[in-house]
């Protein structure tokens, strides 16, 4: 497995590379033998040390973690027992999902990120809002559990997903009361 440690304003020492690479390799072999690439960021937050971990363990699969602490050892220490928890929690689905999916389809779309707009200012009617990246973006055809998985194990808010059961495109999100909410228009009724 490739793994990709960097700091932010701050020097990794090789000390701090040898802990995160045995450490991270041990860890995610555990549970998947031949993991893609991880990577490890190390910033500052205030007085705090503050570390994110990503690791692509197979195709489509992401999984993050991030904490911060006093010291970088323990932000990362921090970031790769929530990595861990949600892989041990998740083994028994992920190695079923790597047996029955081989030619899994996928839908490509286009992911973009928009600057938000100015409190101050005036909005126009017709104003348009200010793109700054566009990225490609895989949509996966999932079972609504498979989608609230990669959801939790990719640590985002939202996933859009193509419901396998419909074949409609689906999302799931995680509400402000802790519950996971899921949008599936194909079931919504009309009067």
């Amino acid at each position: 497995m490739d793994i990709s440690i960097t700091g932010k304003n701050l020097d990794v020492g090789a000390a701090l590379r040898e802990h995160v690479s045995e450490q991270l390799d041990a860890t995610v072999t555990k549970y998947f033998h031949r993991a893609h690439d991880s990577t490890v960021s190390f910033s500052r937050e205030a007085h705090l040390f503050r570390a994110d971990i990503s690791v692509h363990p197979g195709r489509g699969l992401l999984v993050k973690g991030r904490y911060a602490a006093d010291d970088a050892y323990a932000a990362f220490d921090g970031a790769l027992e929530r990595i861990r928890k949600q892989l041990r929690r998740y083994k028994r689905r992920l190695s079923n999902h790597h047996k029955g999916r081989a030619g899994e389809e996928v839908l490509l779309a286009q992911y973009s990120i928009i600057a938000p707009e100015q409190e101050d200012e005036e909005v126009h009617e017709d104003a348009q809002p200010a793109i700054i990246a566009e990225l490609p973006a895989e949509i996966a055809t999932l079972t609504v559990s498979e989608a609230v998985m990669r959801m939790d194990l990719a640590d985002v808010p939202a996933m859009m997903f193509r419901n396998r059961a419909s074949g409609g495109l689906n999302v799931v999100y995680r509400r402000p009361d802790g519950n996971i909410g899921w949008i599936d228009p194909s079931n919504s009724r009309q009067s």
